[in-house]
């Protein structure tokens, strides 16, 4: 299974498309935004795929956003989400809280844990735990996306035009 992984979108619906367009042009089963979607309009792109996010620090009509979700079928996972797939355990976050973030790398019970938030790519180990942010399809240079295989980590970060 290959798991795409967005962030930082705010409400940018064609740089959303195209990354979602790369993500499941290469085998992404699983769609996860990690945070700063913006707008109903930016889930509406992740209809018809396995999909969920999380909220960022700039979602701020969170009730707006986990209604639309709802109707659309995007699952909206809160400010976290843990999660299993592939047999992996991954926790999914935005990054702007750093105590939540801490205490799940102190934990060390996750194989991953992808966030966005910073607008940077990275691929780090902390421990046993694999941080993947996939930066940003907004405000950044570049605007990338991630693929990830957690059964066998092998990905990449694919680089979306307009960035």
């Amino acid at each position: 299974m290959k798991i795409g992984i967005l962030s930082d979108t705010h409400g940018r619906v064609e740089s959303t498309r195209l990354g979602v367009d790369a993500l499941v042009g290469r085998g992404a089963e699983v769609l996860i935004h990690c945070g700063d979607v913006g707008s109903p309009e930016v889930l509406d792109v992740l209809v018809g795929h396995r999909s969920l996010f999380v909220f960022g620090n700039c979602d701020w009509d969170r009730e707006t956003l986990r209604r639309h979700a709802q109707i659309i079928g995007v699952m909206c996972q809160g400010v976290y989400c843990d999660l299993e797939l592939s047999g992996k355990h991954i926790a999914v976050l935005h990054g702007d809280d750093a105590g939540l973030k801490r205490r799940i790398l102190a934990e060390q019970k996750h194989d991953y844990l992808f966030q966005g938030h910073t607008h940077i790519f990275e691929d780090v180990m902390i421990g046993r735990t694999r941080l993947i942010n996939p930066g940003a399809l907004y405000r950044a240079k570049p605007h990338t996306v991630a693929l990830l295989d957690p059964e066998d980590g092998t990905g990449e970060f694919i680089e979306i035009p307009g960035g």
